[in-house]
């Protein structure tokens, strides 16, 4: 890399508390072309043991790094090229760990627009303006001034105006400055906000009605409410602002600058001081704060949205079940998809027994056909769960479909599934390509189904920002959000890896080395020549090369392979290895979590076995896990979603009462939890605990079931 030096490794090292060596080495493996999942999960003696996140980290500490160090060399040449580069400037650079402290440093020697300082500088006042700035003790204005007289300057009032202009720019230039007003205003500054004149004409749901008079300090306000306010002022509604006592910057100023009060250049200069802060320094100052401000809720939100994605993705299937996906509508009819163990289609269907407008009452005869097919598909496909999306005219369907099964009193359980991002699936090429004859609902009613099968691999269809598990996702920089998504969707794919054999491909192109045209070109294989048989003989794959094989296999499963070890996640670089271990053991590749294998690896030390191999302890216990468990899903130790087979409505409930619930989203302020009513109810922060919560996460995380009580 162009810019890398020690002292940048050594800082990235500290930021992120880690050995320098570790950052050597995960900045020496993203060199080679390594990626963050296969780095992590085949590397770990390398870097010792870093997970994904700490990998992604040192890479963005390092990349940010790289930024600033070329930043700094190019504001030095800039400087330098003027001819003021000087020994305190160097060092100023060199010591600057942030953009917004260099350019602080830079900002005097930009070349600038017009300003009410650029005649007076043409006119020869910049030496009257210093000596002003310095204060002598002997003299007066008018004797001073004298020499500064000329054709454009006529008279003593004018030099004095432009002295004082100049002495403005110079001090709002002051990077010292800048620095100590921008850190006192986040330390005691207020954000402040009021109603426009026709705010309730323009936010007619009162959304924003708490920001119609709003006052608390930047330090105690949430990082949400920032991002709230930025939408109401973008929507016209209020007008916001950071409220300061101005009097604290102005002695501020005045004590840095003025080192002899009675000079007869005091006061003017006080008046330069005060025009420089309110017309130049707080303007601009106040826009950065709003932007640090900005940056950080931003940041904030998008990492609430990557981890209640990442739990979403990461929820627990429900595998080897007989499916009805129900898709639930008013006027057009609920769609209802029978899917079997794998996701494959059966049959398909539509029912109306939902009112078709506002009031309606249900003719006996379509509820009575309704009843029919669902119980013919139930009895037909041996159907054990029905999955019921959460969106419009969702209670009405899910209150049908437990009659049904009361009525019925066969052995059936419904669930309610989130929807989002259905309809954007549903419209996508992706979904026209799979199913091109199907409607947009049928096409829904299949993804709601495949949802509670096999969650990762359907919700990977989905362009992530449209699976609605965030806050104010569509007001922050939306590439950064992109980014840190897509990575959290590879994190959760590569974490649980896939089978080669059946996956999709928007599930093969999140694959560690695999990108959308491989993906594209391993399915065609698959289709042209079948099954994989074994994992080399993915290297027939077209444009799949060395370097994305070693990045991708390990990822890639094949349980019917003729090699057992290619169902594991044991990197085919290691065969020997395990092979080697099992031979030791008395075993072979055959012998795969059997009971024997498992209680013989509890008997050994991986340590002892580690030193006799030559090799890592790390390999040997990955090795010994796969081993032990070669088809493990680490989705299995989380919660399976919660079945019902009766419907809750709102009058049913009652104080105190304590009910189990999904948690569907988690935010800065609170939860939502599904309890099997129409809408999900809040619990709010300050009610999840006794002691003192930081953030909702540190408890719950999307798809957990939970206990509440009303």
């Amino acid at each position: 890399m162009e810019y890398i030096n020690e002292d940048l490794i050594k800082k990235v090292a500290e930021t992120e508390g880690i050995k320098v060596e570790q950052v050597k080495a995960v900045l020496d493996l993203l060199a080679e072309g390594g990626t963050v999942p296969f780095i992590a999960r085949y590397r770990k003696e390398v870097t010792g043991s870093l997970d994904e996140e700490q990998i992604r980290s040192i890479s963005k500490e390092y990349e940010y790094g790289v930024a600033l160090n070329k930043r700094k060399e190019d504001v030095a040449r800039l400087i330098d090229e003027k001819g003021l580069l000087t020994d305190e400037l160097k060092e100023a650079i060199a010591n600057a760990d942030k953009l917004i402290q260099l350019e602080d440093i830079y900002r005097p020697f930009k070349e600038k627009k017009k300003t009410k300082a650029t005649d007076p500088i043409k006119w020869g006042l910049e030496p009257l303006a210093m000596i002003m700035l310095a204060c002598p003790k002997d003299g007066d204005m008018e004797s001073l001034t004298k020499r500064f007289l000329n054709e454009n300057v006529k008279t003593v009032e004018e030099a004095v105006q432009g002295a004082k202009y100049i002495i403005a720019e110079k001090i709002s230039d002051n990077a010292e400055y800048r620095e100590y007003i921008r850190n006192k205003a986040l330390a005691l500054g207020r954000i402040t906000s009021k109603a426009k004149k026709n705010a309730a004409e323009l936010d007619e749901k009162g959304v924003y009605s708490i920001y119609y008079d709003y006052n608390e300090l930047i330090k105690n306000t949430k990082s949400y409410r920032i991002l709230a306010i930025n939408r109401a002022e973008a929507e016209k509604v209020i007008t916001a602002s950071v409220e300061i006592e101005k009097e604290y910057y102005y002695n501020y100023l005045i004590k840095k600058n003025i080192h002899n009060p009675s000079s007869f250049c005091a006061e003017p200069v006080k008046e330069a001081l005060i025009d420089s802060f309110d017309r130049l320094i707080w303007p601009s100052v106040e826009r950065e704060i709003w932007s640090i401000l900005t940056e950080d809720a931003s940041n904030n939100a998008i990492n609430v949205f990557s981890e209640n994605l990442e739990h979403l993705l990461l929820q627990a299937p429900l595998k080897g079940k007989m499916v009805l996906g129900v898709d639930p509508a008013y006027r057009t009819g609920c769609k209802v998809a029978v899917l079997d163990r794998t996701g494959k289609v059966l049959d398909k269907g539509v029912i109306y027994q939902n009112q078709k407008f506002p009031g309606e009452n249900v003719p006996e005869s379509r509820i009575n056909e309704a009843k029919r097919l669902i119980l013919g598909f139930i009895r037909k496909y041996n159907i054990e769960i029905i999955a019921i999306g959460n969106g419009t005219a969702s209670r009405e369907t899910e209150a049908f479909i437990a009659s049904v099964i009361k009525e019925s009193g066969l052995k059936v359980y419904y669930v309610i599934v989130s929807e989002a991002g259905a309809s954007v699936y549903s419209a996508s090429d992706v979904a026209i390509e799979e199913f091109p004859d199907y409607h947009v609902e049928e096409r829904s009613a299949v993804s709601i189904g495949r949802r509670i099968q096999d969650p990762l691999s359907e919700l990977v269809k989905i362009e992530p920002k449209a699976i609605g598990v965030g806050q104010y996702q569509h007001d922050v920089p939306q590439n950064k959000l992109s980014d840190q998504l897509d990575f959290v969707v590879s994190k959760a794919v590569n974490m649980v890896g896939v089978n080669v054999n059946t996956a999709s491909k928007s599930l093969l192109s999140y694959v560690s080395g695999l990108n959308k045209a491989i993906a594209t070109n391993i399915v065609k294989y698959r289709d042209a020549h079948g099954e994989f048989r074994n994992r080399e003989e993915i290297k027939k794959v077209p444009r799949l090369g060395d370097k994305a094989f070693e990045q991708a296999v390990g990822f890639l499963r094949i349980p019917e392979s003729t090699n057992p070890l290619d169902k594991t996640g044991i990197h085919p670089e290691s065969y020997d290895v395990a092979e080697e271990i099992l031979s030791l053991l008395g075993f072979t590749s055959k012998d795969l979590g059997s009971d024997d294998l498992i209680q013989k690896i509890k008997s050994v030390d991986p340590k002892a076995l580690a030193s006799k191999l030559n090799v890592s302890e790390i390999l040997v216990s990955d090795i010994f896990e796969a081993l032990v468990a070669p088809t493990r899903d680490p989705r299995d130790e989380f919660s399976t979603p919660v079945l019902r087979s009766d419907v809750l409505h709102l009058e049913d409930l009652k104080p105190g009462m304590e009910l189990e619930g999904v948690v569907r989203n988690v935010l800065d302020f609170g939860v939502f939890v599904d309890v099997g009513i129409k809408e999900s109810g809040l619990v709010h922060i300050s009610k999840m605990s006794k002691s003192r919560v930081e953030h909702p996460s540190q408890l719950v995380k999307v798809g957990d079931i939970i206990k509440v009580y009303v």
